[in-house]
């Protein structure tokens, strides 16, 4: 009985935020357009600048009624995520009940009407791929944090100063916290930085 309940909480440790619950909503809008130099546009209202990496649709829009500067959106979202410190983990949760880490960031972004995939790894192909050195407040940081080798963690960069970055995620053991990604931790687990507004 003790091998099978080790074993269960490693195979849940593994799966971490690979949470697959059903929303009912469909993606709607994904913000930030490259633009011919490569750098994202910085307008953003209803049916403008829709994401064009892959996996996107022109389908997809914003419900935002006005222009609204991509700073202001992303500095809300971060503001809404660190309201829900301190909240346990629950797998496949999205409410100050409980919440894994892609439902963290699925629920921030909502509440700017920004509709993202719920697993993490399908938020990995949306928006458009940064470069480390690139990284700004708001952008989503992904994790490989286990043997299986594919996306299986997000975090929402709430820093990014003087060459150290901080991000907000859900964690199995500490629910949602902030960490760095000078933690040895992270810094082996880090694959990506993806910009979305």
């Amino acid at each position: 009985m003790r091998k099978f309940l080790s074993f269960f909480f490693f195979a849940l440790f593994l799966i971490s935020c690979g949470s697959t619950k059903n929303t009912g909503k469909v993606s709607e809008a994904i913000i930030g357009k490259e633009t011919a130099k490569g750098k994202p546009s910085r307008r953003v209202g209803p049916n403008k600048n829709i994401a064009t990496s892959k996996g996107s649709s022109s389908k997809e829009k914003i419900e935002n009624t006005e222009d609204v500067k991509p700073k202001e959106i992303r500095e809300n979202i971060i503001d809404f995520a660190k309201t829900f410190e301190g909240t346990r983990y629950k797998f496949g949760g999205t409410t100050e009940a409980g919440m894994d880490c892609s439902g963290l960031v699925f629920t921030a972004f909502q509440k700017e009407n920004i509709t993202l995939p719920r697993i993490s790894r399908d938020m990995a192909t949306k928006g458009i791929l940064i470069s480390f050195k690139d990284i700004e407040e708001g952008d989503l940081v992904f994790f490989k944090t286990s043997s299986k080798n594919i996306i299986n963690h997000v975090g929402l960069v709430v820093e990014a100063k003087r060459g150290e970055v901080k991000f907000i995620h859900s964690t199995t053991r500490a629910g949602v916290i902030i960490s760095s990604l000078e933690e040895d931790y992270w810094k082996k687990a880090f694959v990506e930085v993806r910009r979305v507004i």
